[in-house]
């Protein structure tokens, strides 16, 4: 009998790893629309972060004067569009371009805060499809790609996050060389 009840648990475990994590994929509740947004409290005055941000967006982006239509410094905030590349792999494990996503991203700044929103994403074709389609498991037209291309949008975006909290945090102060 233990050893049925160990068994059970056992084979329970290894269903439960099997599965994989479904990516986090947020609604806005009144737009209906994918947005990626969070508030990160980081000390430092308004024009601090602001100026942390320029030289993140300088070390992200190949050209970041291009793709940024919004940099001011007295409202705190920063607007651009840009793209990335998503992929699939083939039955022989191939991997294949997908499409290019574009999207809009905001940075706005306030006393020890800022805010980034990605929004608008867009998969490029010739009709620009809005991705919030891949999340309808319903429509006649799906396909059980668009599960791995909401993923790689979400490690992208969690990627694209992570690269902008580490380059916002205030530069450690240099202790003085007495010697």
């Amino acid at each position: 009998m233990r050893h049925t009840f160990l068994l059970v648990i056992l084979l329970s475990g290894i269903s439960l790893m099997s599965q994989e994590m479904k990516p986090i994929i947020p609604i806005d509740t009144e737009t209906s629309k994918i947005v990626f947004r969070a508030v990160v409290e980081e000390p430092g005055t308004k024009d601090e972060l602001f100026n942390r941000s320029i030289y993140w967006l300088n070390d992200f982006y190949k050209d970041p004067v291009r793709i940024t239509s919004i940099r001011d410094v007295e409202t705190g905030k920063i607007e651009g569009k840009h793209r990335f590349r998503i992929y699939y792999w083939d039955e022989d494990s191939i991997k294949h371009a997908g499409g290019m996503i574009n999207y809009t991203f905001v940075l706005q700044f306030k006393e020890n805060k800022y805010r980034y929103t990605i929004k608008d994403l867009i998969l490029k074709s010739h009709t620009n499809l809005p991705i919030e389609k891949w999340l309808d498991k319903s429509d006649p037209a799906y396909n059980k790609q668009w599960d791995e291309y909401l993923k790689q949008i979400a490690d992208f975006v969690e990627s694209w996050s992570e690269s902008l909290k580490n380059h916002m945090s205030p530069e450690p102060e240099k202790k003085k060389d007495d010697w």
